[in-house]
């Protein structure tokens, strides 16, 4: 039987066992969107992951949603993040950077030069943003030319790009959560009637193009995408997400990707094995039913439901997680203040396995 400690070979990619770690916000970037000393320690304190999967990092300026996130479209934030990649390798680890475009979730006050959200159609966000001056309410978006979708497409691609010229061991395209990617799936956010939207088709097609688009810049094998059908937050509405998600497994079914990683909530778990009797390739899930995976959720790996599996909060409460799920724990209890922001230093701070 196949376990969570056990090695898999993600296209070409060894990892040393099958716990992943989740990509979660940090908001701590340093100037100019860059990569800190404090990321460092982060990333590499978790290096016994079997894979890592980095925040969310904007691919152009327009993508950013939240303050003091990283990207990877500049100089130097590409010489920024060579220091994590090189450290987590320096450990023995894996890590991915995850692409992630806002799209519509944001602020113009995030953003330079005058810049606004994007998104495929002008439909406001419910709820608000923090921001330096405070919580602002999202802001109708600019919805997207033809050319400027291509040119989002391009944005991808070269931050992927970057992404391997920093050391990454590859990308996961951020498609879940009510980001950009997941705007053009579901039919609240994209009401368009061209060939980016209108029908099950055309909603997959961005989606498509552009996990096509960076796999012929860095391939396949380095290439990965996160799903989230269903799942409602920023404000996605996907009543009936079952076909276009097995239309979206179909058309990056032949591309050879990494894997294939599905945030999970409870009602899927049918669609879940349905994608994966059409995407042959590794899947990674985030087992998400009542609260945030736990430490029995690994059996998914047990059960043949999932290659690999990933942990968000508990992986920041427990940075040598793998070998803490491998003892049966104990398990330190997340604290939230230590989350989030600059300041946020406690993360670095709790107890090894070996000392309590």
């Amino acid at each position: 039987m196949t376990t969570a400690f056990d090695p898999i070979d993600l296209a070409g990619t060894r990892l040393a066992n099958r716990i992943v770690m989740a990509p979660m916000t940090r908001s701590r970037a340093g100037e100019g969107g860059t990569a800190t000393e404090l990321t460092v320690a982060y990333y590499t304190q978790r290096a016994s992951a079997g894979l890592i999967v980095t925040e969310g990092i904007q691919p152009s300026a327009v993508g950013q949603g939240y303050p003091f996130t990283p990207g990877l479209h500049s100089a130097e934030q590409v010489a920024s993040w060579r220091t994590v990649t090189d450290a987590v390798h320096a450990e023995g680890g894996r890590i991915f950077a995850q692409i992630m475009h806002a799209g519509r979730i944001g602020h113009p006050v995030l953003l330079p030069d005058g810049l606004v959200p994007v998104a495929p159609s002008p439909v406001r966000a419910a709820g608000q943003v923090y921001t330096a001056e405070g919580p602002k309410d999202f802001v109708e978006p600019h919805e997207l030319t033809d050319a400027e979708i291509r040119q989002t497409i391009a944005d991808f691609a070269a931050a992927a790009r970057n992404a391997v010229e920093a050391g990454f061991d590859g990308v996961e395209l951020h498609g879940a959560n009510g980001y950009l990617i997941h705007q053009f799936l579901a039919p609240n956010t994209n009401l368009r009637t061209d060939e980016w939207g209108g029908s099950e088709s055309a909603r997959v097609r961005f989606a498509v193009e552009v996990v096509k688009a960076v796999a012929a810049e860095i391939g396949g094998a380095r290439t990965a995408l996160r799903i989230s059908p269903s799942n409602p937050y920023n404000d996605i509405d996907e009543p009936a997400p079952d076909a276009v998600y097995t239309a979206l497994a179909q058309e990056i079914e032949p591309l050879g990707l990494a894997y294939l990683h599905i945030l999970e909530d409870a009602p899927i778990r049918e669609l879940t094995l349905q994608l994966r009797k059409v995407f042959t390739g590794s899947v990674l899930i985030n087992v998400h039913s009542d609260g945030p995976t736990g430490p029995d959720d690994h059996t998914v790996i047990d059960d043949g439901i999932a290659d690999l599996i990933s942990y968000g909060v508990l992986f920041l409460a427990n940075p040598d997680l793998p070998a803490r799920l491998k003892a049966g724990g104990p398990f330190n209890t997340p604290d939230p203040s230590t989350f989030f922001g600059g300041d946020a230093k406690g993360y670095t701070d709790y107890p090894a396995l070996d000392a309590v």
